[in-house]
């Protein structure tokens, strides 16, 4: 089928939205007095803070929680400074999501010098343990999975085995792993990777952003995986038209295309005891998808039609960014814009908490 033929085709498709999930797990004081506000510690990478840092920041800002997102946030793997952290976390009342990184060996992603994965992944449990975490965010691969040699049916199936691998380890410490939305996985496959690899300890990162970057509606992702929600990734987008396909490109929230008034909505019936973390990842280009095009769906020989058709209406309803922001892509930002780069993150961040609490009335202590 030619690909204008398939959008027509999908257009017409209604997605009708899946039942409301019952939420057995959560907490009476999440329930009814509001959703947990925080934040991902990426968003403020440029400051090279480690975990008391975001702690206390965390703190200054009024919020609930923070995602502590990878081992290198912490200064040390010693039983007692990680103690000192937990602490530290309790004290100022903030809940800890753990987090380690990209944990599929065969992916792109992975890093050599983490060692045996295995390994890797029973040292995050034991450190996102100590500090009180009762999950790790963790990740398969990247968009290069998608068109790389190896299939992503292959980068799946690898994941899956090292998380089989772990489950002891991960049900002895009570920590589930959350896999993220992380640009590799459409919410259908990641549904599918969870329930074969034990939805007793595997669950999901909701990611609104990474979606986008493979057609998805970031609405459709919280229908499909709020079943296994942990924590979450939040942040917005513009989204359009573009005569290749669609532009997106990512923004602080409330500046982009997604109702994230209607995306509450729904996420308070389906996992109201999930902490909002905030990943706020401005300064990036805007970007093309280019699905009118044959080579574009080479990644996606299963594409759902009805699925994609909501991304396209999202598109034909969206528009681009007209506000001020300093963009540059990674690795070719000029040494002298380092420090505008750095303020942006906070700035964008910030603004962000504001909306999300005025507009989207999020936060346990607002």
């Amino acid at each position: 089928m030619h690909r204008r033929a398939f959008l027509e085709s999908a257009l017409g498709v209604a997605a009708a939205a899946p039942a409301a999930f019952a939420d057995e797990q959560a907490p009476q004081s999440a329930a009814t007095t509001g959703i947990r506000l925080g934040y991902d510690s990426w968003t403020l990478n440029g400051y090279g803070w480690t975990a008391f840092q975001y702690l206390d920041y965390a703190a200054e800002q009024g919020l609930d929680a923070v995602q502590l997102s990878d081992l290198p946030n912490y200064a040390s793997d010693d039983p007692a400074y990680l103690r000192q952290v937990r602490e530290r976390a309790q004290r100022l009342g903030i809940q800890i999501d753990g987090g380690l990184g990209c944990i599929c060996p065969s992916a792109s992603n992975w890093k050599k010098e983490n060692g045996d994965p295995v390994a890797w992944v029973r040292k995050g449990l034991r450190v996102n343990n100590a500090v009180g975490a009762k999950m790790m965010r963790a990740y398969l691969g990247g968009r290069s999975e998608r068109s790389g040699a190896i299939p992503i049916e292959q980068h799946i199936e690898n994941t899956m085995k090292l998380l089989k691998t772990v489950r002891s380890e991960a049900l002895d410490l009570g920590i589930k792993i959350g896999i993220e939305t992380h640009g590799d996985l459409q919410a259908w496959e990641l549904h599918n990777l969870i329930e074969e690899a034990g939805k007793d300890f595997v669950g999901a990162t909701i990611d609104t952003g990474n979606p986008v970057t493979l057609g998805e509606d970031p609405l459709l992702t919280l229908e499909t995986l709020a079943p296994y929600a942990l924590t979450t990734h939040v942040r917005d987008s513009c989204i359009y038209e573009h005569p290749r396909g669609a532009v997106y490109q990512w923004v602080a929230l409330g500046d982009g295309s997604i109702d994230f008034v209607r995306f509450f909505e729904r996420f308070r019936q389906l996992c109201p005891h999930v902490a909002v973390q905030l990943e706020i990842l401005t300064g990036g280009a805007p970007q093309v998808l280019p699905y009118l095009e044959g080579d574009y769906w080479r990644a996606f020989p299963n594409a759902r039609a009805s699925e994609f058709a909501r991304f396209v209406a999202l598109a034909r309803h969206g528009h681009p960014f007209m506000g001020t922001m300093i963009v540059g892509a990674r690795g070719q930002r000029p040494p002298q814009y380092a420090e505008a780069f750095k303020q942006q993150q906070r700035l964008d961040l910030e603004r962000s908490f504001e909306y999300a609490r005025k507009v989207l009335k999020l936060g346990l202590r607002a």
